[in-house]
């Protein structure tokens, strides 16, 4: 070969990495064949795909190949460098339609190396604003570029930036929201682990448009790995002299500190985090004034969070006009998906604006788990709407999701099958909620309680028609008073399910059933005598002894012990267990 290929290789079951096992043994098996001098195998820290085993990225040919195993590694590498064979079977597909701009350096740069993100035009935007753009003309490009905040809200980049760059204030600040608290979600902590000097690059370019001199990366301590690679970066930048006194001699002065986040959900609200990092406990402040007015110590603040902020030195390096080209007409650019549920390819995505939803889940993630049904899409976290099947057609864009009672979010992405309640899917985010509110206002701190007491009445088979208008009620009142939007968006999960699957909610109010099984308490277990075989597996893996007879009798289920669990209706093989 007149070039080497150079692999990328990782490890990506969930147990334990044994990546450099892998390299060890991939190398070997290459020397043994002869190809070791065609080859490049090289470690990487991320390649955006979870557990899907042993992985390898062609680079050359930016093919990516999945779920290998040792056995394999001779008939891959004689496919693939001496072309003797096929590697379709281990082809991943969920690259497929994917646009990587955020995720660009993730899995191909060592993060704890600044020359290798400089060779990626790393630092080039950084430089081009201090030599060749005014704070004026760097948020005239953001505003070009149409960049809405990644965090959620979808309020436009530009417009926050030039807020704080008009305020008679000289003291301002800069504050990198990586406070990821959501279910499943984990796009912040792969970008400040994968790539952390887009994230500072994008932090010194907002100071420079907004005439900040100190910027603060708010990290939620859980992420040790983050936090260490976000540290290695500010101490490169130092000593490139990128950040500091009087930067690449242009006069310029930005200085960036690392604050940890305790881990409440509330923390990711801008003004609650502004509390946190002023020393007070995390609670939400009224709104106006809004921080880019009165922030920090009652200065100028902007806060943007992390796919934010790693977004802005591509803008600056190719122009707004670029990324104005990508998506529709109100969303701009791209947004990185946490893929995470009854799916069969879970994993970090980044997608163009404008792709459906269905493209998503049927494209990308490789459809539902085990052939199952599609039941609906929760986009949002703990704070999305639930989105049906038949609305799987929806495009991914901020404007498009609220139309079906959803929101973008940070970028949760979870899929459901029919095996989900759709009682007991939003019972279970509103319970996160209410765990995590700050209780400082009453709407949210009172009425997210009440509406979960009313649906585990519900789900244990004791609600009433009235019940179901007084969530309407309570939902609604919240939306209006709360004082953050962790209280305005706690009730989209109940709203979007009652909306779109109002027969369950009735099933379990007036039938007291539960289709999916979900709900314990309204479940009963029976064994049918006509399918049981007399093997005693249901007798002995119960937990609790609640099965009892002989092989002359046949075997009944106690009631009164049964504690609903589904070990029973799991191990029997011969479907003599009746759930009801």
């Amino acid at each position: 070969m007149s070039k080497q290929t150079i692999f990328l290789l990782r490890d990506t079951s969930l147990t334990q990495d044994n990546t450099r096992d892998f390299q060890i043994l991939f190398l070997k098996i290459a020397r043994d064949l002869g190809v070791e001098d065609s080859i490049q195998a090289v470690r990487a820290s991320d390649l955006g795909i979870y557990d899907k085993g042993y992985v390898v990225k062609d680079l050359n040919n930016k093919i990516t190949y999945a779920n290998i195993q040792e056995t394999d590694i001779e008939k891959f590498l004689k496919a693939t460098i001496k072309g003797e064979g096929s590697v379709d079977e281990f082809k991943y597909t969920a690259d497929k339609c994917q646009l990587r701009i955020v995720l660009r350096n993730c899995g191909l740069i060592d993060p704890e190396n600044i020359e290798e993100y400089m060779a990626q035009q790393g630092y080039c935007a950084l430089a081009k604003a201090l030599t060749e753009m005014t704070p004026e003309t760097v948020i005239d490009e953001m505003k070009k570029s149409g960049l809405r905040g990644r965090g959620g809200a979808g309020f436009p980049t530009w417009m926050k930036w030039s807020f704080a760059r008009n305020s008679l204030d000289e003291t301002r600040f800069v504050v990198c929201n990586a406070d990821e608290g959501d279910p499943g979600a984990y796009m912040d902590r792969s970008i400040l682990e994968g790539d952390p000097h887009a994230v500072v690059e994008g932090m010194i370019l907002a100071g420079f448009a907004i005439g900040a001199q100190r910027g603060f990366f708010y990290i939620r301590a859980e992420y040790p790995l983050a936090i260490k690679r976000i540290e290695t970066a500010i101490e490169q930048a130092y000593e490139r002299g990128l950040l500091g006194n009087d930067i690449l001699g242009s006069g310029f002065n930005f200085d960036l500190e690392i604050r940890l986040g305790a881990g409440a959900f509330v923390c990711g609200e801008e003004t609650a985090l502004i509390e946190s990092i002023e020393g007070k406990r995390g609670t939400p402040r009224p709104r106006p004034p809004f921080p880019a007015d009165k922030g920090l110590w009652n200065h100028p603040t902007i806060i943007n969070n992390v796919e934010t902020l790693a977004t802005v030195a591509q803008i600056i390096n190719r122009g707004g006009e670029w990324l104005a080209a990508i998506g529709t007409e109100k969303s701009k650019g791209t947004k990185v998906f946490a893929i995470t549920g009854k799916v069969k390819n879970s994993g970090l995505v980044e997608i163009p604006m404008g792709m459906t939803l269905g493209e998503v889940v049927f494209g990308i993630a490789g459809g539902v788990l085990g052939g199952r049904k599609l039941m609906a899409v929760q986009t949002g976290g703990p704070s999305g709407g639930v989105i049906p099947l038949k609305l799987i057609d929806t495009k991914v864009s901020y404007e498009h999701l609220a139309e079906v009672g959803s929101i973008m979010g940070s970028g949760g992405l979870i899929v459901m099958d029919e095996d989900d309640c759709m009682v007991d899917i939003p019972r279970f985010y509103l319970r996160f909620c209410v765990e995590e509110s700050c209780g400082k206002c009453a709407p949210c701190r009172i009425g997210g309680f009440q509406m979960l007491k009313i649906l585990d009445r519900i789900a244990e088979g004791k609600g009433v028609e009235a019940d179901l208008q007084q969530l309407q009620r309570i939902a609604k009142g919240m939306q209006k008073a709360s004082l953050c939007a962790l209280g305005q968006t706690a009730p989209n999960p109940v709203l979007s399910t009652m909306k779109y699957f109002p027969e369950e909610y009735r099933q379990h109010v007036e039938d007291k059933k539960c289709r999916a099984g979900k709900c314990t308490k309204m479940v009963q277990y029976t064994i049918d005598q006509t399918h049981c075989k007399k093997c005693k597996l249901c007798v002995v893996n119960c937990p609790v002894g609640a099965i009892s007879g002989s092989r002359e009798a046949g075997y009944v289920v106690d009631q009164v012990k049964c504690i609903k669990c589904g070990t029973c209706y799991e191990v029997c093989k011969f479907k003599a267990i009746v759930r009801k």
